[in-house]
């Protein structure tokens, strides 16, 4: 396939869809103890229950868009997403706001899925790395700004003004579908049955370096994710920041995932994914350590938390694009849809990890978060070493 320089307006659009997690978490996050305080339960509940309609569906998706092409699954995961966003505004209890993140997990989770499988459709492993980095730094926008927004119209109007902003960019997203290429022509779509289809997961299981690099990235996001469930009551409750300065806090650490993502695209091309996935999770590792004995003593406060996190987190730019580059070059072209389903699925799945295990040990301080974290990403660096670096395919 001939390699095209994409256009900026369908970067924007694929980057927008990849940003459907930050849309569908960051925004509501300092809302999440007046969520509480308002409806009774759990807030946490909020996202696993969103992590888990993410991490499952996706399944479903990815052999479906290997049959039917991108662009549909793509305009219905946005309606999908709608009507989950209008459920959550009208919901007059937690159970409610439970049920309607479902829905809208089911629907979220084709905009990152298919953005990378797109991204496959038309690059070669390197140069794919290089893309999602361009992706990432384009989409860095929305977990930084998405707190202080959802700060801001809780200030204004209460948390249902943020479901309500979700519902709109829902539509903003179901209209873009028409501006998208097709990635994935008819003549290499997957001419099997959905049953065969997903019997594909096992033949991708059994695939080591896919699942190598798959489970790197996977054991990072369970730290990821500990960090974003667990940083509101860390930060506004036990330190007493404030909700607004507290998206200003959760923004930095994307300042810095862009920052690294933009570094990658130029290391894509002077060194091996496998490499640059062994260096990022090593280094992630040494920070987290510094983040578990500032978490276990306490000994810089707030700061103590705040800046090795933000090393920690940087690493994304790096183990994300490289390893979901990586395991997709190993695939044949009719898997795709479902390989980036099944990375996808481990990867915000990994959520229910930390989740669970938060609800287990949190006490309230930030012992239990940097535990979970240091331990995970320990995890990601060891499994990166018995990765490989993908076999170079003819340009695309």
């Amino acid at each position: 396939m001939e390699q095209t320089k994409p256009s900026f307006f369908f970067l924007v659009i694929l980057s927008a869809f990849m940003a459907f997690t930050s849309l569908s978490t960051d925004v509501y996050l300092p809302a999440m103890p007046l969520l509480q305080d308002d409806l009774g339960g759990s807030a946490a509940l909020t996202i696993t229950s969103f992590l888990v309609g993410f991490a499952i569906a996706q399944l479903i998706w990815g052999p479906i868009s290997d049959r039917v092409g991108r662009r549909v699954p793509l305009a219905l995961g946005a309606l999908l997403f709608l009507v989950g966003s209008v459920g959550c505004a009208l919901s007059g209890s937690m159970e409610m706001v439970i049920t309607f993140r479902v829905m809208q997990a089911v629907g979220a989770c084709v905009g990152p899925m298919l953005s990378r499988a797109m991204v496959r459709d038309l690059y070669t492993s390197s140069q794919a790395a290089a893309m999602l980095s361009t992706l990432v730094l384009i989409m860095a926008v929305a977990p930084i700004v998405a707190p202080l927004l959802g700060a801001f119209l809780m200030g204004i109007g209460g948390w249902r003004w943020i479901f309500w902003l979700m519902a709109v960019i829902a539509v903003l997203l179901f209209l873009s579908v028409h501006f998208l290429p097709e990635t994935l022509p008819a003549e290499k779509r997957s001419a099997a049955s959905l049953g065969t289809a997903f019997r594909n997961y096992g033949r991708l299981v059994r695939m080591k370096p896919f699942m190598m690099n798959t489970l790197s990235v996977t054991f990072f996001y369970v730290a990821v994710y500990a960090f974003i469930t667990e940083s509101p009551a860390i930060y506004i409750r036990h330190f007493g920041v404030d909700p607004q300065y507290y998206g200003l806090l959760f923004g930095v650490n994307i300042i810095g995932v862009a920052a690294v993502s933009s570094l990658n695209r130029a290391l894509v091309n002077r060194f091996s994914l496998a490499a640059l996935l062994k260096a990022a999770t090593s280094a992630a590792a040494v920070f987290s350590l510094w983040l578990l004995a500032d978490g276990l003593t306490g000994t810089l406060g707030l700061w103590g938390i705040v800046v090795p996190m933000l090393f920690v987190f940087s690493m994304n730019g790096i183990i994300a694009a490289c390893s979901n580059a990586a395991a997709l070059a190993q695939v044949p072209d009719e898997v795709t849809g479902s390989a980036a389903a099944l990375i996808g699925s481990l990867q915000y799945g990994s959520g229910m990890i930390s989740s669970a295990l938060l609800a287990m040990s949190s006490d309230g301080s930030p012992a239990a978060m940097c535990i979970i974290i240091a331990v995970s990403v320990a995890l990601s660096a060891i499994t990166s070493f018995f990765t490989h670096s993908a076999p170079m395919k003819e340009g695309k």
